[in-house]
């Protein structure tokens, strides 16, 4: 499963990343895996279930996963609370 749009809160931290910028990510929990990735792109919205809406699921690496999964898996790691206090954030990727 390629993942191409990665989704987070667009909180203060994340609206500082910008078209071209590298981020790496850490697999948790030990954090010893880790990749490094271009930003091609980003799509901001009032929640997930917009940012969802917008694009085929096989971009978030879930082809086989319905909404309620998708937003069920997403509260699983942020709440409704942040959701509504900053919104969605999908970072177009590109693995460098």
């Amino acid at each position: 499963r390629e993942k191409i749009i990665e989704v987070r809160l667009n909180d203060k931290k994340r609206q500082l990343i910008s078209i071209g910028d590298l981020i790496t990510f850490y697999k948790f929990p030990k954090k010893e895996e880790n990749l490094t990735v271009k930003v091609l792109d980003k799509y901001v919205f009032e929640d997930f279930e917009q940012l969802y809406s917008n694009f085929d699921f096989s971009l978030f690496g879930c082809e086989e996963y319905t909404m309620k999964r998708m937003i069920d898996e997403t509260y699983a790691i942020y709440t409704s609370e942040q959701e509504k206090a900053y919104g969605a954030l999908g970072i177009k990727i590109c693995l460098i």
